[in-house]
């Protein structure tokens, strides 16, 4: 086992290791990169609000399929009226956090690790967490043959995405469960936790150089069309079965500048979740359209099918768990125990909820008041 490192060091590594995590949050067929923004088309006579545009990024993924159907099917244009979207889609979480800083996106659609990194480099000054978007959507996925139950897993070679991302501190911290030992680091120990793309994971499977993998949708369900089989859906693990995969971000300063114009925005993510959930199939069909428009190849049945019915769209951010996923980071030795405190303003989305009749959500003690 290598040597233990300076915790500065560590906290550097976990950074840049778990930003990415929109890429390796999605994978399988999810290569696209920034398109540069495409505006949606305004009516003439609609009324603007109190910006011209609003600039928006998501990911060509399932996971981000709050942002793929409200654009596809005009339920954000709808609330915004005559502001219009300009909609950018990203490959990687850095690239993502790095427009918000630059005032190039004012609201995102990112997931934990990279909204965690981006609020604590910044000293709690670029961004907020606004909303919830989706939770699930996790599993272990490993060769029956060489696996068949939970215990086989040792002494065995199960990817991640990435060291450090939030899979990667998720099978970390299910091991150390367990009473095994792995350095977080080379990955070596009791289980060989090997880092590897989503992009090849399936093809590392298929070779045989793996035996597994801990992997979010769509890239579990690609691994169980080509013979894998599912032993632990990571929602088992949490509370109500729900954890946080994707939330929404905004730049605090078009927050404080634009708040109708936010408010616009999530009374459309809020509309999105709720036809997806009222909608499933054609949900579905929805966002797998605008994967193909984006990324050019659309998800396969055998793999949209049973990765949809593993993803749950919810306006809940669920920020109990996203401090917890920061506390298994911590305890692996990746990250310095962040001060979160403020990474939540949810007040614009409780007053969405509250006209639309629904209930407020909770921001765990981390929000601005």
């Amino acid at each position: 086992m290598s040597a233990p490192r300076p915790l500065a060091t560590l906290r550097t590594l976990a950074a840049l290791a778990a930003l990415p995590l929109l890429l390796t949050a999605c994978g399988y067929g999810s290569e696209a990169t920034d398109d540069g923004g495409k505006q949606t088309a305004v009516a003439a006579d609609a009324k603007k609000l109190s910006a011209d545009e609003v600039s928006i990024g998501y990911f060509p993924n399932l996971t981000h399929a709050t942002a793929l159907v409200g654009v596809q099917e005009g339920l954000f244009q709808k609330e915004l009226g005559g502001t219009a979207i300009k909609a950018s889609t990203f490959n990687a979480g850095p690239s993502e956090i790095e427009a918000l800083n630059a005032g190039s996106i004012d609201i995102g659609w990112i997931g934990p690790s990279p909204s965690i990194n981006g609020y604590t480099k910044s000293k709690g000054k670029n961004l907020r967490i606004i909303s919830g978007s989706a939770s699930g959507g996790v599993k272990l996925v490993v060769n029956p043959e060489k696996i068949k139950t939970l215990d086989d897993v040792k002494g065995k070679k199960i990817a991640t995405p990435q060291l450090g991302n939030t899979q990667d501190v998720a099978f970390l911290n299910w091991i150390a469960e367990k009473g095994w030992k792995v350095d977080a680091q080379s990955g070596k120990g009791d289980v060989s936790v090997v880092r590897t793309d989503n992009k090849i994971t399936p093809d590392a499977y298929k070779s045989g150089s793996i035996d597994g993998a801990w992997v979010p949708e769509p890239t579990a369900s690609k691994l169980v069309s080509e013979g894998a089989r599912v032993l632990l859906d990571e929602s088992t693990l949490w509370p109500d079965n729900k954890f946080v995969i994707t939330n929404i971000i905004v730049s605090q300063k078009f927050l404080k500048e634009h708040p109708d114009v936010v408010e616009a925005v999530l009374r459309g993510s809020v509309k999105a979740n709720e036809w997806i959930n009222a909608n499933p199939d054609k949900a579905k069909a929805s966002a797998n359209t605008a994967l193909e428009k984006l990324s050019g190849k659309a998800l396969p049945a055998d793999v949209l099918d049973p990765a949809w019915k593993s993803i749950t769209f919810l306006d809940d951010p669920l920020a109990a768990t996203l401090d917890t996923e920061a506390q298994h980071a911590v305890k692996a030795g990746l990250l310095e125990k962040p001060d979160l405190k403020g990474i939540y303003d949810l007040a614009p989305l409780d007053k969405v909820l509250k006209a639309a009749g629904k209930p407020g959500v909770s921001d765990a003690g981390l929000g601005t008041e």
